[in-house]
């Protein structure tokens, strides 16, 4: 390989393992810092509750955040109601139509047994007087936060015609230092960064979360023996599986939509190139050949083609190939340095880095129209991620010197940030949706 692509990687590699040495914390907020100018007023009661408490937020105050986050909405502030009906037969419209609310959400939770409870809730059109949705549930105590999650994706879905993104997860990296000591967290938490939970713990760094379509495995490049390994890890019991430890680069895991593949990039014959393992027969092709290099392979919806990075033309561009290798084709051409690619799950938007004024910054393509927005103006922006529903996108920046986790809309009016208090945060990965 030429020493010059060495350096290249290597300085790549670094610039991902540069992360800050305070140590991680759960605690979280999220400050939104832009949004529409004219969200659906809504109202959201707090639900009565007969029985224990919730170990931390209540139903209707996840509700509300989720609502909120999404800037789709604009909440009713709750010392304005003129009164807190549990119930649609005790709600009286014309008191929520003098604070304006289009929307109304009451429920109510009773314990049943220890721990068990029976949930209901109610979503209402306030100037048409009739109910929009409503549903009861029989849930343990630890799936109530959940609950809440699933109702605001059913109450986005009924008030926008979109499928909420609300019950979903993130993965991201985090790295503690304690002394002279180092260690890397793989965690997953809620899609509002709450419930996290350490995946996997090493001395050595790891990179590159990546979901498998069914959202019970992630993949991702641990360093743990000194070298890079991809491996396949299942949540639900901690099994992993190693999939490649080749001399040399093995990185950018990128499960297939159809989970039948994995796709990853190694220098085992000499260059970076884009491989695809079978994750049934286990066998091993290689998709590209070509003397400049080939990283970041991102899947596109139907499994049939990729996106990728390449510095084949002299500077990072965005390409896309079938999945056999045959019919590459440049896709970006506007600026000198595009990369990071990732394709929403309805395959019409592309987001990626792009680098303009010395700025690393959030992007997407219309991938019929090749026309480009620029979503973020901040200046390190890394690892762009689509929701599940193509709405936002969730990417690692950097503030004040310290990596965060910040969420963008994909039209650009939407910016949010979530906040760890200690610590420092990168290369985060939105799930798919999860089985309910």
């Amino acid at each position: 390989m030429k020493l010059q692509s060495i350096k290249r990687i290597i300085g790549f590699v670094i610039i991902m393992l540069g992360l800050m040495n305070t140590p991680a914390q759960a605690i979280l907020t999220i400050e939104i810092t832009q949004g529409v100018e004219a969200g659906i007023p809504i109202a959201v009661v707090p639900f009565s509750w007969q029985g224990s408490p919730m170990a931390d937020d209540s139903m209707a105050d996840i509700i509300q955040a989720d609502l909120n986050r999404s800037g789709r909405f604009e909440s009713i502030p709750r010392q304005d109601f003129l009164a807190q009906p549990h119930d649609i037969k005790n709600v009286k419209y014309k008191d929520w139509r003098l604070l304006k609310a289009e929307a109304l959400v009451v429920g109510q939770a009773k314990e049943i047994a220890p721990g068990k409870y029976n949930v209901q809730f109610q979503l209402v059109d306030v100037f048409k007087g009739k109910q929009l949705a409503g549903y009861r549930y029989t849930v343990n105590a630890r799936q109530l936060r959940k609950l809440s999650h699933q109702i605001s994706d059913i109450i986005y879905h009924k008030l926008t015609g979109e499928k909420g993104a609300f019950n979903t997860r993130i993965a991201y990296i985090t790295r503690e230092k304690s002394g002279s000591k180092k260690r890397f967290l793989l965690k997953v938490a809620d899609s509002d960064g709450y419930k996290p939970r350490t995946i996997l713990e090493s001395p050595q760094p790891l990179m590159s979360p990546a979901w498998s379509p069914d959202a019970s495995k992630l993949a991702y490049v641990s360093f743990e023996k000194r070298r890079s390994m991809i491996f396949i890890q299942r949540l639900n019991d901690g099994k992993r599986e190693k999939i490649a430890s080749f001399k040399g680069i093995n990185s950018a895991p990128a499960f297939s939509p159809d989970g039948r593949k994995l796709a990853f990039v190694s220098s085992k014959d000499g260059n970076p190139e884009i491989y695809v393992y079978d994750l049934n027969t286990r066998a091993i092709t290689r998709l590209t050949r070509h003397h400049g290099i080939d990283t970041e392979p991102s899947w596109m919806p139907g499994s049939s083609r990729l996106v990728f990075t390449s510095d084949r033309s002299g500077q990072p561009q965005v390409y896309q190939m079938n999945a056999n290798g045959s019919g590459v084709a440049r896709l970006t051409y506007d600026g000198r340095y595009n990369a990071r690619p990732s394709v929403s799950a309805d395959g019409k938007l592309m987001t990626m880095i792009s680098r303009g004024n010395g700025r690393f910054h959030v992007v997407v393509m219309d991938m019929r129209t090749k026309a480009i927005t620029k979503l973020t103006d901040t200046l390190l922006d890394e690892s762009p991620s689509f929701a599940p529903n193509g709405r936002m996108v969730l990417y690692a920046t950097e503030q004040q010197g310290k990596g965060v986790l910040a969420a963008v809309s994909a039209d650009g009016k939407i910016h949010q940030t979530i906040k760890f208090l200690k610590g420092d945060v990168r290369e985060p990965a939105w799930s798919p949706y999860l089985r309910r």
